[in-house]
């Protein structure tokens, strides 16, 4: 598989199957995604990886901080904008309904979407977790590094057969999960990454989410 193959076939995979993976093929792909790109080398990102009876606290730790407070947990890295402007706003939503349409669940089953939310904190199956943390002190440049390194990991898991799933939704309960792991105070957990075999039978595996046209958002000169 080539770089080009991988990039088009990654999609975010929402259903798994229970294939277990161990902590060796684990070790494999973070000991590639290592290799990405680092301004400065200065390589600003850590990994706890999660299964089993870890990945059965982490999730009971979620439906317990969202169970009483559904909004989340407040803090300083809001997961979008307080008000999203166009383009942004309808490519969220539009992936968003493409997504329940898979499902076959309508607007108003308000219940069935949460429901479908909340699964975001099994990740959604998958028998691996991944959680990324970042040193506070670190700026925009260095949390643009730690998307590369995730989106390499991501990368390489598709080349191996693995299908992955970026999860920001678990930026709702980063305070707890800093305290479940005894991170410092100076650091801070991003997000989570569901990573297993894809069930490709599963509909909502079927979403591809659109991309704009590179005419939309390049721009040429001097050519």
């Amino acid at each position: 598989m080539n770089v080009a193959d991988a990039l088009y076939q990654r999609i975010s995979i929402r259903a798994f199957l229970d294939t277990p993976i161990d902590e060796q093929a684990v070790r494999g792909l973070l000991d590639k995604a290592r290799w990405s790109p680092s301004g400065g080398n200065l390589q600003p990102w850590k990994v706890f990886v999660v299964s089993g009876e870890e990945k059965a606290a982490v999730s009971a730790l979620a439906g317990g901080v969202l169970g009483k407070n559904p909004g989340g947990e407040a803090g300083d890295y809001p997961i979008y904008p307080q008000s999203l402007e166009e383009p942004y706003r309808s490519r969220r939503f539009k992936v968003g309904e493409d997504m329940y349409e898979k499902l076959g669940i309508p607007r108003d089953d308000k219940a069935a979407r949460f429901a479908r939310l909340a699964e975001n904190y099994n990740f959604f199956g998958a028998p691996v977790g991944l959680f990324f943390v970042i040193d506070r002190c670190m700026g925009h440049g260095q949390w643009a590094h730690l998307g590369m390194f995730m989106q390499s990991l991501a990368l390489v898991a598709e080349e191996e057969g693995y299908g992955t799933c970026m999860q920001e939704a678990w930026g709702m309960v980063r305070e707890s999960l800093g305290k479940h792991f005894g991170i410092p105070d100076n650091e801070v957990v991003y997000c989570g990454m569901a990573l297993g075999v894809p069930d490709r039978r599963h509909p909502v595996n079927s979403l591809r989410s659109e991309r704009a046209p590179v005419d939309e958002f390049a721009t040429f000169k001097g050519f």
